[in-house]
C-alpha cells in the first residue's frame, strides 16, 4: 500500500512539474509574442491613406479585403490586424518550432515567399541555428543597406531568437521553483 502511494505521489509530482513547465513555456511564448508586436509597431508605425496598399502597422491589403483607402485604421483595429497576421505567419513556420516567431516577424516585413526561399530557412532545415549574421543582412531597401532596417533586425534577433542556453535556463528556473 505504501509503495502504491509513493508511486502515485511520484507520478503526481512529475505531472505537476510538467504542468508548471508547460505554463512557463506558454507564458514565455506569450511574452515573446508581445515583444514581437511591440517591435513591429515601433518600426512600422501607423500607416495612413498615403501609404496604400499598406494599412495599420504594415498590413498589405490583399485582393478581396475591404479597407477604405481614404481612412486610417483605429489603433485597436490595426493592433488586431497585426496580431492576426503575425499568428498566421507563425503558423506557416510552425515546423521550425522555437524559430517560428522570428521567421514570422521577418515574414511580416519582407514577405512570406522571401523568407521561405531565404538562406535562413535553408540553414534551419539543415539543423544549423547559427543565423544571426544572415538574419541581420536582410536590411536592404531598394537595393541599399538601410540603417533603420538593420537596427530593426538586430533588435528582433536579440530580443526574439531563442537560444539553447535560454531554454536550459528556463528549465532550471522551473526546477528551482518546485
Amino acid at each position: 500500500m505504501m509503495i502504491a502511494a509513493v508511486a502515485v505521489s511520484t507520478g503526481f509530482a512529475a505531472e505537476v512539474v510538467a504542468s508548471a513547465e508547460r505554463r512557463q513555456e506558454e507564458a514565455r511564448a506569450d511574452s515573446l509574442f508581445e515583444v514581437a508586436v511591440e517591435i513591429i509597431k515601433k518600426y512600422e508605425t501607423m500607416h495612413h491613406p498615403r501609404h496604400w496598399p499598406l494599412v495599420g502597422y504594415g498590413h498589405k491589403v490583399l485582393p478581396g479585403e475591404k479597407f477604405d483607402r481614404k481612412t486610417t485604421l483605429t489603433e485597436s483595429r490595426a493592433d488586431a490586424l497585426l496580431r492576426s497576421d503575425l499568428r498566421k505567419n507563425m503558423r506557416v513556420f510552425r515546423q521550425f518550432g522555437r524559430d517560428s516567431m522570428i521567421l514570422g516577424v521577418l515574414a511580416y516585413n519582407i514577405g512570406m515567399g522571401n523568407v521561405m526561399r531565404s538562406s535562413i530557412v535553408k540553414k534551419l532545415r539543415e539543423g544549423d541555428r547559427d543565423i544571426r549574421d544572415i538574419y541581420i543582412s536582410y536590411n536592404r531597401y531598394r537595393g541599399k543597406t538601410h540603417k533603420q532596417i538593420k537596427r530593426r533586425r538586430i533588435e528582433e534577433f536579440d530580443r526574439l531568437f531563442i537560444t539553447d542556453t535560454h531554454i536550459a535556463n528556463t528549465a532550471n528556473t522551473v526546477k528551482e521553483n518546485d
